[in-house]
């Protein structure tokens, strides 16, 4: 018996919910959830939080930065471990483009593990990313690794 998957844009979404479910995905340990305000701050300036949901636990998200005419970035893709292969990652990306606008360029970052996946729900690979990372040699402080 399958479980109803209920989709919703959520924009005051708890921060402990949103680490929670990029724990039980794999975005965790890209992401820091160890920074409660920064994790926060990441969520409320988002311009559209789609979660899924099972039965009322939260066990998807896509936390997107848009401006509604031409660019959509699709920061957080996350869906829990357990659900995975259901197509609920598919189903995030297209109610997430069609919030934004249907006209606008979705973009986003794979995580290294789901390179393959975007191919396979119709995503073209786009061959020229330049990112400045945070605290990087242009701000000499530190230097963390980007995915």
């Amino acid at each position: 018996m399958s479980q109803e998957i209920d989709y919703q844009i959520e924009p005051s979404l708890t921060v402990s919910e949103y680490i929670a479910v990029l724990q039980s995905s794999t975005l965790a340990e890209r992401r820091p959830i160890d920074d409660v305000p920064r994790m926060d701050r990441m969520l409320r300036q988002a311009d559209i939080i789609l979660t899924a949901r099972c039965q009322g636990d939260l066990i998807g998200i896509a936390r997107t930065l848009t401006d509604g005419s031409y660019s959509t970035y699709l920061a957080d893709l996350a869906v829990a471990q357990s659900f995975q292969g259901r197509g609920i990652g598919r189903e995030l990306i297209r109610r997430t483009h069609e919030a934004a606008g249907l006209h606008t360029n979705l973009i986003l970052i794979a995580a290294p593990g789901a390179r393959t996946y975007y191919p396979h729900i119709g995503m073209a690979a786009h061959d020229s990313c330049w990112i400045i990372r945070g605290e990087s040699p242009l701000h000499p402080r530190l230097h963390h690794e980007f995915g």
